[in-house]
């Protein structure tokens, strides 16, 4: 399950970086692109760094 998830936060990631690229052309708006692809990668590196930490005694 751990391994699913992070597949499907890469596919959404090129997902959002495939419409960046067409809005780049003018052939897909930017306000709906560059949100999307910012909230990929904003979700990748959340759940990357959200591991279990020594929170202390």
């Amino acid at each position: 399950m751990k391994n699913l998830s992070v597949i499907l936060i890469i596919l959404f990631i090129f997902f959002g970086f495939s419409l960046h690229v067409l809005a780049l052309m003018k052939v897909f708006p930017l306000l709906i692109s560059i949100p999307l692809f910012f909230i990929g990668i904003f979700m990748l590196l959340f759940y990357l760094n959200d591991r279990k930490r020594f929170k202390g005694f």
